[in-house]
């Protein structure tokens, strides 16, 4: 169970997580989010996770690894935040956090009492909607705050219709 969220009239801003990675589609998830914090006067948290899966080496290997690892989400991230503060005008918290995504998720979002809704984009592939929305789409106790699904054939345009 999570935490009791922080609303307006306990002094909270509601916040709006989108989860950054490689796919093309966190991009949709990203830009809807801030465009939804923009609109609402809240604010937009994009969260990175690096898995740990991926430094099963030797040590020195496993450290160089690990420093690329966030290299690249602060790249990402970084390149993100600005498009967002051009497109929304406002600037995205940034979080990078090491471990399996869920329980990444749950956590930031247990810690960050202002973090209401979680934003997730569909990927159009034929592969399936992504991981993370096939876990929202089989348990309904995936995540414990509203997912709202963003379709990653939305334009900007739409997006901004739409918030």
């Amino acid at each position: 169970m999570v935490s009791k969220r922080l609303g307006r009239r306990e002094g909270g801003k509601r916040k709006f997580l989108a989860i950054v990675d490689g796919t093309p589609e966190c991009g949709r998830a990203a830009a809807y989010a801030a465009r939804r914090a923009a609109a609402s006067g809240g604010a937009a948290v994009f969260l990175y996770v690096i898995e740990p899966g991926d430094f099963q080496h030797w040590l020195g290997v496993e450290k160089i690894m690990r420093a690329e690892a966030v290299e690249e989400a602060d790249t990402r991230l970084s390149r993100l935040a600005e498009e967002i503060r051009v497109a929304a005008g406002i600037e995205p918290e940034l979080v990078v956090r090491e471990g399996k995504t869920e329980e990444e998720i749950n956590a930031l979002i247990e810690a960050d009492r202002e973090i209401a809704i979680l934003v997730l984009a569909a990927s159009d592939s034929a592969e399936g909607p992504g991981p993370l929305i096939a876990a929202v789409a089989g348990r309904s106790n995936a995540f414990a705050i509203p997912v709202t699904i963003v379709p990653a054939t939305l334009s900007d345009e739409d997006i901004e219709s739409l918030c």
